[in-house]
């Protein structure tokens, strides 16, 4: 069996629908076309400068903090 062309398949389906479904399926083309020809935003360094910058010290004194009262002489012994 010789394979229709895409539009063609699609029209032959699109054919057995209910109206309904018909506007639906418009519906999504338009997104698809909408979408296809919009260029994306790059993502990369999207949150650059968002947040404060935090350094080494920064880590290393929260952790001091969190672990400081720890009982390691009981894991150690």
């Amino acid at each position: 069996m010789a394979q229709l062309p895409i539009e063609d398949a699609l029209l032959a389906a699109l054919r057995d629908l209910p109206p309904e479904k018909k506007q639906e399926v418009l519906d999504f083309a338009v997104r698809l076309a909408v979408t296809a020809t919009r260029p994306r935003k790059s993502m990369y360094g999207i949150w650059a400068g968002q947040f404060p910058s935090i350094s080494d010290e920064d880590i290393a004194e929260a952790r001091k903090e969190m672990w400081g009262g720890f009982p390691r002489e009981r894991f150690f012994e």
